[in-house]
């Protein structure tokens, strides 16, 4: 079996992990959000530097089996509302008032879309409807529109866009430099739901072209460094598939369910019946949760609150990473959901960063050590920290900078908690997984504020996301419309066409794969669905049958070791670190995880570190460390 590469894009840090086996490599890089490929290729430069002792991608991607990648790049845009300028194309029963029916709605529209929109009579005879569309157009265009969405309302909208689209072709031909990218609803998704599917269009459309310049640019520098395979692309549903096979709206929170996969896995293999994750890069905290060992699942996923065709896993990305920008307002303190990302970055990273992070304040506070950070490859500068936090949080608040620095974790920390309350109700058996490379910073604190008393930090916090992506398989789903009418045996007959040829472009015969049929009834109430029994369920009013074919092709997966027996072993101390804990400077023994042996345990307060982590042990809590690295915190 040869290797297999993750890599987890973030906001401000992308992690490389790579398996061989039992062995492990990892590494971290700064996020290039100018150009996504060079960040990629950099982080396979460094890791292939520790598989080989020297840099060398080409043998590592000759010895390796699939590369999965994973990106919260959607995720941050769609948080920052950072994107194209939408154009609307809207007629038959919707109009722009159908997308702001709450206060929310209204002001993620006009972010994405503001007054551009177009309301188009598409029942008048095509004579009429040609000039007005490109009257539609050349508004849209005028206005700013750098991309265009058209959905109609009714339950004739297949037919009424296809005519749209029809005549749009012929006075936009793609093919001239300078065309507008335009795309239908019903070409995304089969939903009778209008406003839901011209919702799911709006948001692919937000999100595609970030996202098709990286990954073909990725890919075309991975065939010139002679990868054996195509580079798969981590969906939101927890499988992989080629660039080609995949669309933007899949990709969204694919990082951080990468993160809810290795949760799963974790809490399967460790007993726990209901895991809370909060997964910390630089720009969000992702929160997901995982119960009788299966992650949350919505039929109609959720983007932005906004539900939308596709299942998506039931996670909130909430604006506060290390990154998040924090800053005085009136006699408070703002945390995000700006964030400074990898360029600038904070402060202390010396980048040309000057606002203030939760990052500066930890480096203020003592937790970092300028030394270590980051692995020793960053070197952060404690004087540049301090004046960003003076210049946008102490001195417009009157206060000294300890006092800020407390100011600034006690905000922060609430702002996670208040994501996690907002998400799910606790109990006794709930413990809180934190991993990214903020998650474990001052898990404690987070811990205490939503009343969880056990806390586990994966012994791959840093790269987990990047890691859970290697317990996918390579999957997809094929769908055709089946109603009384239908030939069932001639519609399972194209499916398996369709499934035989897709599956033939990820490299596999489908005769490899496990086949999965089910029948899906979609309406206004209801959207099940069931396995294909040979009959089709009647459908109500307003109801649509399809039949569906998953094709898996299972791949190879990590193994997970290790567990918590209790055992009490004496950790090995690497001297002391002075931190600033509960608004106070004190010497606390500090450990390195990676030198621990299994067992090890102590109690609060301390400080646990290893390459791209940091953790403060408060007082009141314990630790206890597994022979596979995991760490287990327990509240006394």
């Amino acid at each position: 079996m040869g290797k297999l590469i993750n890599i987890d894009n973030g906001g401000t840090l992308t992690d490389i992990c790579v398996m061989d086996g039992a062995q492990v490599y990892r590494t971290k890089t700064l996020t290039t959000p100018f150009d996504l490929s060079k960040c990629f290729f950099e982080g396979l430069v460094k890791v292939s530097a520790q598989i080989y002792g020297a840099s060398d991608v080409v043998s590592l991607l000759a010895s390796t089996d699939h590369i999965r990648y994973s990106t919260t790049q959607g995720t941050n845009a769609l948080v920052e509302r950072k994107g194209p300028r939408l154009g609307l194309v809207v007629s038959g029963t919707l109009g722009a008032a159908d997308f702001q029916s709450t206060p929310e709605y209204a002001k993620l529209f006009r972010d994405m879309v503001d007054a551009r929109v177009a309301l188009l009579d598409a029942s008048v005879d095509a004579k009429d409807l040609e000039p007005r569309l490109v009257d539609a157009v050349n508004q849209l265009a005028s206005a700013g529109a750098n991309r265009i969405v058209v959905a109609h309302g009714g339950p004739d909208h297949l037919n009424a866009e296809s005519t749209i689209k029809s005549i749009l072709l012929r006075k936009f031909p793609q093919h001239l430099l300078g065309a507008l990218p335009i795309l239908y609803s019903h070409e995304m998704v089969r939903d009778n739901d209008d406003v839901r599917r011209a919702w799911t269009a709006l948001f692919n459309a937000f999100l595609h072209p970030a996202m098709e310049r990286f990954l073909y640019n990725a890919e075309h520098k991975l065939r010139a460094n002679k990868a054996q395979n195509p580079l798969l692309i981590f969906r939101n549903d927890g499988h992989s598939g080629r660039v080609a096979k995949t669309i933007a709206l899949r990709t969204y929170s694919s990082g951080p369910r990468g993160g809810m996969e290795g949760t799963r896995a974790l809490a399967e293999h460790l007993g726990l019946k209901h895991l809370v994750s909060i997964d910390i890069g630089g720009t969000t905290t992702d929160i997901g949760e995982v119960r009788d060992n299966c992650v949350t699942e919505d039929v109609h996923g959720r983007v932005e609150g906004v539900e939308v065709s596709f299942p998506l896993c039931n996670m909130v990305s909430v604006g506060v990473g290390g990154s998040s920008i924090i800053r005085s307002q009136a006699d408070a303190i703002q945390v995000g959901p700006e964030s400074v990302g990898s360029a600038p970055g904070p402060a202390c990273f010396g980048l040309g960063g000057t606002q203030a992070t939760i990052t500066d304040a930890f480096l203020l506070a003592g937790l970092l050590d300028p030394a270590s950070y980051f692995g020793g490859e960053l070197k952060i500068d404690s004087d540049r920290a301090r004046k960003a936090v003076e210049t946008h949080v102490a001195t417009p608040l009157g206060i000294d900078t300890d006092k800020a620095v407390a100011r600034m974790e006690a905000a922060w920390v609430e702002k996670v908690a208040e994501g996690i309350r907002a998400f799910t109700t606790v109990s006794p058996d709930t413990t809180l997984a934190a991993f990214g490379g903020a998650g474990p910073f001052v898990v404690c604190k987070v811990a205490e504020a939503v009343g969880v008393s056990k806390v586990l930090i994966p012994g791959l916090a840093a790269v987990f996301s990047a890691f859970g992506l290697g317990f996918s398989d390579i999957s997809h789903v094929y769908e055709t419309p089946a109603d009384g009418d239908t030939d069932l045996e001639s519609a399972r007959a194209d499916l398996m066409k369709r499934a035989e040829r897709g599956m033939y472009a990820e490299g596999f015969a489908l005769s490899e794969c496990d086949l999965d049929w089910r029948v899906r009834v979609t309406g206004p109430t209801r959207d099940e669905s069931t396995p294909d029994i040979g009959t089709l369920p009647e459908a109500g009013p307003g109801e649509s049958v399809s039949l569906q074919l998953r094709a898996t092709r299972a791949i190879a997966k990590p193994d997970l070791r290790g567990q918590f027996t209790g055992a009490r072993v004496s950790p090995v101390q690497h001297g002391e670190r002075r931190v600033a804990t509960d608004g106070a400077m004190a010497d606390l023994p500090l450990y390195r995880v990676e030198d621990q042996p299994a067992g090890a345990s102590a109690s609060g307060p301390a400080v646990l570190e290893e390459a791209f982590f940091t953790c403060r042990i408060d007082a009141g809590w314990s630790f206890e460390i597994s022979d596979a690295g995991d760490v287990l915190l327990s509240r006394q």
